[in-house]
């Protein structure tokens, strides 16, 4: 018996045969090489069996010899399911498309709701999506990914502390957390402003209190520079001393820049890949073409696709390919001294305060050993070096 599974993709034919000699025609066709199975005769002598489809014409040439009838009652299998499937293809058609058409409906933004901001707020969310591509009727199957979307937020809307973001079927869900301005705080004790560390005074400005430094001065850490406490020296009168008073401090920094780096650098060219990911199945649908980079990296974007409102477990994914070239930077004493000074420059502003600046640097100590440059480099920096300290009565 032949295998059904076999015999279902070429295909197979119900044959149903009349006449004399049937045995010697059986016979003949097994001579042939024809397979042929399922073989029954009925009551009235007529012979039914089951022969491949690409057998078909061997037997007609071998019935030619015979003295009986062939009739072919019906063909099964995957042609001829094919076939019938081609003449009323009208309905197929139609089931395929609705389903593509709801597809593509499912993966369509119908709704953006923003909770938590005000009118103002909201009026800057919805001009950053649109910026971004997010607006009624745009397919978030290429939109960026909710946490991707969150951050540009945060960092382009400057009173957003934090905005989560959910897409819900064919619908985004923004929730807004907005900065709020503090409440007044009571009014502070009286106090004085000292020196958060040893400075040489380089300028003050003091809105109220009595300054008891002067420019040039050099101060302790902890040192009173704007005095709480005005008025005669019986009877000072205690208020909150504000101002600023500028400083020049030092820090001291080492540094070691190497003369020679193995790089990798992107080449500039791309390649990108289409797929649907069903599980660990990926089935590619655009960009069939080999990878000719020697080196590269490979970024992956996957997007959830929806049906019905649904998240259905297969995915659109986009895979780019870049390209990425090594080199060696090769750099004399004087290009690796420039380096290594802006090294050094970089780790003194994550050390000191923001508004303030580096005014001097003097190289204390340089020297090239073991294919490197190692420095050591004394900043004079100015900032404001005044901060609060309350005044306790009995001081």
């Amino acid at each position: 018996m032949k295998n059904k599974w076999i015999t279902f993709l070429t295909g197979r034919v119900l044959v149903k045969a009349t006449g004399q000699g049937m045995e010697r025609f059986i016979n003949r066709l097994a001579r042939s090489g024809i397979s042929i199975w399922s073989v029954k005769r009925n009551h009235e002598g007529i012979v039914f069996f089951y022969i491949t489809w690409p057998d078909l014409h061997k037997l007609r040439r071998v019935a030619r010899k015979a003295d009986c009838s062939l009739y072919f009652i019906r063909g099964e299998g995957l042609p001829f399911l094919w076939k019938r499937t081609l003449k009323n293809s009208g309905f197929p058609i139609g089931i395929l498309l609705f389903f593509v058409l709801i597809l593509f409906l499912s993966n369509i933004t119908w709704g953006i709701q923003i909770n938590g901001a005000d009118p103002e707020t909201e009026h800057k969310i919805r001009k950053e999506l649109e910026n971004l591509g997010i607006v009624r009727g745009s397919m978030h199957l290429f939109s960026d990914k909710p946490d991707k979307i969150q951050k540009k937020l945060t960092d382009r809307i400057d009173n957003l502390t934090w905005v989560g973001v959910e897409l819900k079927g064919t619908t985004y869900h923004f929730q807004v957390v907005q900065k709020t301005e503090p409440d007044e705080i009571a009014e502070a004790s009286p106090r004085h402003l000292v020196a958060n560390k040893k400075a040489v005074i380089a300028k003050m400005f003091i809105e109220k209190g009595k300054a008891v430094v002067k420019k040039d001065q050099f101060v302790e850490k902890g040192q009173i520079l704007v005095s709480g406490e005005i008025g005669h020296e019986d009877k000072p009168i205690p208020v909150i001393a504000e101002g600023e008073v500028w400083g020049y401090t030092w820090y001291n920094t080492e540094v070691s820049f190497p003369l020679d780096t193995p790089l990798e650098v992107l080449g500039g060219k791309e390649m990108r890949k289409y797929f649907l990911n069903l599980g660990k199945l990926e089935l590619p649908i655009w960009g069939f073409g080999k990878i000719e980079f020697p080196k590269y990296e490979t970024e992956i974007e996957n997007n959830d696709i929806f049906f019905l409102g649904k998240k259905t477990p297969v995915q659109y994914a986009k895979k780019t390919i870049r390209e990425k070239e090594a080199i060696n930077r090769n750099l004399n004493k004087k290009e690796a001294l420039v380096a290594a000074k802006e090294l050094a420059r970089r780790d003194l502003k994550m050390k000191i305060p923001p508004d303030a600046r580096i005014d001097k640097e003097i190289i204390l100590q340089e020297k090239v050993e073991n294919g490197k440059v190692t420095l050591s480099i004394n900043f004079q920096v100015l900032e404001n070096i005044a901060i609060e300290k309350p005044i306790i009565q009995g001081d």
